[in-house]
């Protein structure tokens, strides 16, 4: 699953290397959106880039909700979604039967740009450890993901997640999953409006290229509540005896 993520790229670099511009009916600085942890269950708002537009970044609240729901009442609706996961990831699977997702399947799937993640080892011991996982040249890279509008306007979004590859089987041992990470030379593929159900099955299922990536086990305040995250040494190496056996 992937229920914390990373933005460390300014919003000029952003649309440099993929090739977009913020969304003009919204005041969008260059450093906004700028957190080395965010915590998807505190539904942050994060940048994706609609199918409906490919050529913008648009803001969106992490935690899909369906359309008919009022996204002035998020708050209420994401305390009683909290249940089955908060909408913060979607099983790329289940995609064309679920009823929040095959909608937004078609017709709003979206690309949801980080420069990294996070995910929990669970040591011998039962010991949660969160890895950082990044692109070795820290570039930013694009997470698959399906978004909504609800019905007061609102924009929602998803992270999509697959079986886990053997590097995330490695670190993430319990729940074996990951979330869809998209080459750079599909990205633009996933936004068109022709896909059939075929075709973005075939795209989900792409391997990532592995190579690009590294990862490495950091501080366990990212899981603690009475810890403020947001900060740059959270992304710091940490080393714990447990893993020992592991690294």
């Amino acid at each position: 699953m992937c229920f914390h993520t990373k933005t460390t790229t300014s919003i000029k670099d952003l649309e440099e290397k993929l090739k977009v511009v913020r969304n003009d009916q919204f005041e969008i600085s260059d450093n906004d959106f700028y957190h080395f942890h965010l915590n998807g269950y505190s539904h942050p708002e994060m940048l994706i880039i609609p199918q409906e537009d490919p050529s913008i970044l648009n803001p969106s609240n992490w935690g899909l909700m369906p359309r008919n729901e009022e996204g002035i009442k998020r708050n209420d609706y994401y305390k009683k979604a909290v249940k089955w996961g908060g909408g913060l990831n979607a099983q790329s699977e289940k995609m064309f039967e679920h009823f929040l997702y095959k909608y937004s399947a078609f017709e709003r799937r979206c690309l949801i740009p980080v420069d990294g993640f996070y995910e929990p080892h669970t040591a011998p011991n039962k010991l949660k450890i969160p890895f950082l996982f990044q692109r070795k040249n820290k570039a930013p890279f694009c997470l698959a993901g399906l978004y909504q509008i609800t019905k007061d306007g609102f924009v929602t979004m998803t992270i999509l997640t697959r079986k886990a590859s053997p590097l995330f089987a490695k670190i993430h041992n319990t729940k074996f999953r990951e979330p869809v990470m998209l080459n750079y030379d599909i990205q633009k593929e996933w936004l068109r409006d022709d896909l059939t159900e075929r075709s973005v099955n075939k795209l989900i299922n792409i391997p990532y290229d592995y190579s690009e990536l590294e990862t490495y086990p950091v501080s366990r305040d990212l899981f603690s509540p009475k810890v403020h995250s947001d900060y740059k040494g959270i992304t710091d190496k940490v080393e714990y005896q447990e893993l020992n056996t592991l690294l």
